[in-house]
């Protein structure tokens, strides 16, 4: 087909005005459409029409598709977080990220489906959307990004999602999907028009077919923004220069922790063990470290987010935001009515865990403990990359599992899934999970993590591994 070309193929025939844009939308609403109904992975859809056609200016991403995750914040199309309570809000101004993207030309084409509000590793907490893996549709496409994996993989014309991390929800539906999901430094992106879940672990990151289209969308979304007093002094820069064509990784250091391969599922291991093998086969030199505080990760990260989350979420009470119901009785039998009817299970869950952690009398005992162990997280990955460029590792522990799987497992089974992603995440480091083999024609990801603000050293790794 004459629009499956890459996203920088794509780009360099736009740029030279070759590319009739009513035919390519014409055909991207066709592909959404029928792809959306298969996998269910989109809450909105915008109308692409001529009159947005028309304002396709000039620009680096110029007439680009992009989708963005439902909780980033898009003017003029709905913008929900996947929740139920926030369903019909429609906001009024764009995230930074979004506005930075249409200032380069890009469209966005729909808003994903996700976990509510970030809350899951399988993008099933929500009375949106029954998101589906598009390998397998008894699949779960991994969360909470889970429609953004899905339309990275799933769509066939040049494209690029933008999902969210805050435990590992861009890397975990990019590996259960067979994606390419890079999470940047916490920082290195504007978080402003960003529905929050924990501000202090929030990162907005792009989702795409190989490392290269992920580059391209870093290169235009990072850099710091007066709108978000979180975002990093830095300026972007022209992260697609890091791309590795000739696969050399020689005198490149790469960690591989011994923790991370504490309960996996053996066929994953193998396939991350000859992922590793083919990196030093590049040339990269292969060193076994110990990251002993990843047995504490889960717990801390729980913590800390939940305790954040239920502040965060204490606003949707049926007053001024979300969905709100008649007043009738005091005003505490009234917010407890809305938050009940319009909460998903896992919300309320969330919320009341993080009550807990902040609550006088177990303050120092909980949440500030876990914080103590946050940085000691933050520390001893820093020494590792005293020596070494990059830690490498399986991106999860499993394959996509069913959805009759799913609901087999409790919570804290749910929670601890998600452990090797949850480290980078709470050090706030970049991370970039690449497809690394397959079992059963479901997708493996290897995760590739460095230091802070480093992302063109994981771009540099994972782009090798592609091209070799």
């Amino acid at each position: 087909m004459k629009y499956r070309q890459s996203v920088s193929e794509f780009l360099k025939e736009s740029k030279k005005g070759n590319i009739d844009y009513s035919d390519f939308y014409a055909y991207v609403a066709e592909q959404t459409e029928k792809n959306n109904k298969k996998f269910d992975f989109l809450v909105t859809m915008p109308d692409i029409d001529e009159k947005t056609i028309k304002t396709i200016s000039k620009g680096n991403l110029k007439g680009l598709p992009i989708t963005a995750k439902d909780a980033i914040c898009t003017k003029g199309i709905q913008s929900s977080a996947g929740a139920e309570i926030l369903k019909g809000y429609i906001p009024p101004f764009d995230a930074t990220c979004i506005s930075r993207i249409k200032k380069e030309g890009g469209i966005i084409i729909g808003k994903t489906a996700q976990d509510e509000f970030g809350f899951g590793t399988f993008c099933i907490n929500t009375a949106l959307n029954k998101a589906k893996n598009p390998n397998d549709i008894s699949r779960s496409p991994g969360g909470s990004s889970g429609g953004s994996g899905i339309a990275a993989a799933a769509l066939d014309f040049p494209h690029v999602s933008l999902g969210e991390s805050t435990g590992g929800s861009i890397s975990c539906p990019a590996s259960f999907c067979g994606a390419v999901g890079l999470t940047p430094t916490y920082g290195r992106v504007s978080r402003y028009g960003l529905i929050d879940y924990a501000n202090s672990l929030d990162k907005i990151g792009p989702i795409g077919k190989t490392t290269e289209d992920v580059a391209t969308i870093l290169s235009h979304i990072a850099g710091q923004d007066p709108m978000d007093s979180t975002s990093a002094p830095k300026k972007s820069e022209d992260y697609t220069k890091y791309i590795n064509k000739d696969a050399n990784l020689k005198g490149t250091n790469i960690a591989v922790p011994k923790e991370f391969f504490k309960d996996l599922d053996a066929k994953v291991e193998k396939n991350i063990r000859d992922g590793i093998a083919q990196l030093e086969s590049l040339g990269a030199n292969i060193n076994e470290v110990s990251l002993k505080m990843t047995d504490y990760a889960t717990a801390a990260y729980y913590m800390i987010a939940t305790a954040e989350a239920s502040t965060n979420l204490a606003k949707y009470s049926g007053m001024r935001y979300g969905q709100s119901e008649k007043i009738e009785d005091h005003f505490d039998e009234y917010f407890q009515k809305v938050r009940s009817k319009y909460f998903t299970e896992e919300s309320k869950r969330r919320i009341l865990l993080g009550t807990f952690a902040r609550m006088e009398g177990y303050r120092d005992q909980y949440y500030l403990k876990a914080m103590k162990i946050r940085t000691l997280i933050i520390e001893e990955m820093n020494k590792v990359f005293k020596n070494n460029d990059a830690i490498v590792g399986p991106t999860m522990p499993i394959i996509a599992p069913k959805f009759t799987e799913i609901d087999k497992l409790s919570a804290i089974d749910i929670y601890t899934i998600d452990t090797l992603s949850i480290m980078p995440n709470l050090a706030g480091t970049p991370m970039l999970s690449i497809p690394c083999g397959t079992i059963n024609n479901m997708p493996i990801g290897m995760q590739i993590i460095s230091s802070h603000l480093n992302e063109g050293r994981i771009i540099n790794i994972g782009s090798a591994l592609e091209n070799s």
